[in-house]
């Protein structure tokens, strides 16, 4: 293991609480399940959570006594199992009431939850039950058993399987249990005695790593891990009981465990369940609140969104969106200590602000919701003019940054002297410091114990002095903040010893707005080139200027296109230097989702299975003919 280049290190300022607005953290409170305890003794009556009922078509809620009476229903029924502390345990389902049941009484039980990726493969699936030796597992349905194991020959730790929306009679095959929600929790209505509580260092979740490349990881968080960073994160956001959280992010996903689900049930507010992305705007617009976690990926969209919408307006109408954006934006430096750009309409920013704002910037704020204080973007870098545009508009987007094994955050942007180019200063009670290769090393009481099973990897995480190794390269000369300059192992290195970060290439492709998706090669290979999915409506307008049919496979490939392509990629690396602007393009016709494998549940670039998808492409690109 390698040490520190430098014994330099950044401490957060943070080091005792905030003063809290309404109400504050509760100091006492060490392991997870007594957030919820206190909650429910507090604000019994307030809503606890609201999701979309679709028997119904329309919204239902419980309140923090319900919710408790649920979890309580499911703690009894684990005790039936007769399930002993730090036993692992399984879920694999979708955002939901039933989700945050099963984790809370799992939790109140010493009992160790394993979150499953809901739109993870089978196999995937599959190791993760048999790597965390999980005894139980709740899913939704027989059907979605079936698509993840055609028997239980392979799952020996397995006892029993619990669907919520099957109530069919149990039965018993291949030593394994199966049966309906209801069934399963009637076992436990004659259980009088509960198991003891957790200890602060007992384990409260074991969160696989996505596996963008070889098989996922166990990373063992325990109860003090993730109620300090649930602490430390409150610090920044000051949550109250009158806070709306809007949920959409996969519960197996940290970031969304931590600044969404437990810091609603440590400090009372209400979180509503999105009914998914292709709903997200109706759902802002329905749930109005006032805190909102998510990926880049989502922002950018909606980002896009208002771009076309920008697209179809008048002349007059774009010269004023356009003017709003640009003095929102220097209204945000000259408050945010940043450098301003110069114009020479910028002495009448005071004067039109009034005026714009009411009529452009609260437009685009109403889009989500036009209560939103906080709006956090993690889990993958922002792309600037995404983040300058809302923050112009006077939304308060603030990066966070983290990894599962941090619990997960590490730093948050605050929303004094927020700097969008960076993720931040560390969070209370964190320091960083720089090792070789500029890696980003963290040391503070959030940081996991370790991987499952797994002592070798485990030592390989940490420093001989003890520091965590993130894998991201890091610049720390912001007066303390961190600026995330790119993961050490997707750094490429061109055959000819250049060094090249992907994602700064690929976010200033995707400002033509003819790309939608674009992933930069180029390793161990003579010069960088691009794989690129195109926007639907923009690819059909270069075709018409080009007479092409953009309906024939075989356009894609044309040379006239690939040369229109590859000349508007030049065109936005131009700032770039030369060794690294693309200089050739392959064009693909499918959009790289998460069903499809190509992204992972955090909208991030799987980049090995991208290049595997499309090897022939790629060999193509290089076969000679250098352009």
């Amino acid at each position: 293991m390698s040490a520190s280049k430098s014994t330099s290190k950044i401490e957060s300022p943070l080091l005792k609480p905030l003063s809290m607005s309404i109400t504050k953290f509760p100091e006492e409170i060490t392991i997870l399940p007594e957030f919820l305890v206190r909650t429910a003794r507090i604000w019994p009556e307030r809503e606890a959570y609201r999701w979309y009922d679709y028997p119904t078509n329309g919204w239902v809620s419980v309140t923090w006594r319900e919710f408790s009476e649920r979890v309580l229903r499911w703690r009894k029924a684990f005790a039936r199992m007769g399930l002993k502390k730090g036993d692992k345990v399984s879920m694999l389902l979708p955002s939901s009431i039933d989700a945050l049941t099963f984790d809370q009484a799992a939790l109140a039980n010493g009992l160790v939850p394993v979150p499953l990726h809901a739109s993870d493969t089978a196999g995937s699936s599959r190791y993760i039950l048999n790597d965390s030796e999980s005894k139980f597992l709740v899913t939704v349905s027989l059907a979605r058993w079936h698509s993840l194991a055609d028997s239980g020959d392979d799952l020996k730790h397995l006892e029993r399987v619990v669907f919520t929306n099957d109530t069919d009679t149990g039965t018993t095959f291949d030593h394994i249990s199966y049966g309906g929600l209801e069934e399963w929790l009637a076992t436990g209505n004659d259980v009088t005695e509960l198991p003891p509580p957790p200890a602060p260092s007992d384990l409260a979740a074991i969160v696989y790593t996505s596996g963008t490349t070889g098989r996922p990881k166990g990373v063992m968080l325990t109860h003090r891990n993730i109620v300090t960073n649930v602490r430390q994160t409150w610090n920044v956001v000051e949550a109250t009981e009158e806070d709306v959280i809007l949920s959409y992010l996969p519960l197996s996903h940290t970031f969304e465990r931590t600044v969404g689900y437990y810091l609603g049930v440590a400090s009372g507010a209400a979180l509503v369940f999105s009914r998914g992305v292709s709903q997200l705007r109706d759902d802002l617009t329905e749930a109005r609140p006032t805190l909102m976690s998510s990926v880049p990926r989502v922002y950018e969209q909606f980002y896009n969104h208002l771009m076309t919408v920008r697209g179809k307006m008048s002349a007059k109408k774009t010269f004023f969106f356009d003017w709003t954006r640009e003095i929102g934006w220097r209204r945000f430096c000259r408050q945010n200590d940043l450098s301003v750009p110069k114009s020479v309409r910028g002495f009448m920013d005071n004067f039109m602000w009034g005026y714009l704002n009411r009529r452009v910037a609260a437009p685009v704020r109403e889009f989500f919701g036009g209560r939103m204080r906080m709006m956090f973007s993690g889990g993958a870098a922002l792309n600037q003019s995404v983040a300058q545009f809302f923050l112009g508009m006077g939304l308060p987007m603030l990066q966070a940054y983290g990894l599962t094994e941090t619990s997960p955050v590490l730093s948050i942007c605050r929303p004094i002297a927020n700097h969008p180019t960076t993720v931040g200063e560390p969070v209370a009670w964190t320091e960083a410091r720089l090792g070789e290769n500029d890696e980003l090393q963290v040391r503070g009481p959030q940081v996991m114990v370790g991987y499952f099973k797994r002592e070798v990897d485990t030592k390989a995480a940490f420093t001989d002095d003890g520091w965590f190794k993130t894998g991201d390269q890091a610049d720390l000369s912001d007066g303390g903040r961190i600026r995330i300059k790119g993961r050490i192992k997707e750094i490429i290195v061109t055959s000819t010893g250049e060094k090249i970060s992907p994602v700064d290439l690929e976010f200033a492709v995707q400002e033509d707005r003819l790309f939608e998706q674009v992933m930069i090669i180029g390793e161990n290979r003579p010069y960088i080139a691009a794989l690129v999915v195109l926007r639907d409506d923009k690819w059909k307008a270069l075709c018409s200027d080009l007479q092409l049919d953009p309906n024939d496979p075989s356009t894609m490939g044309c040379r006239d296109v690939r040369n229109a392509v590859l000349k508007r990629i030049k065109t936005a690396t131009r700032d770039f230097p030369r060794y690294g602007q693309p200089r050739n393009v392959a064009i693909v016709p499918d959009v790289w989702t998460v069903e499809n494998g190509l992204l992972t549940p955090t909208q991030k670039l799987r980049r090995r299975q991208i290049s595997e998808r499309y090897a022939q492409e790629i060999e193509a690109l290089y076969n000679g003919q250098k352009r």
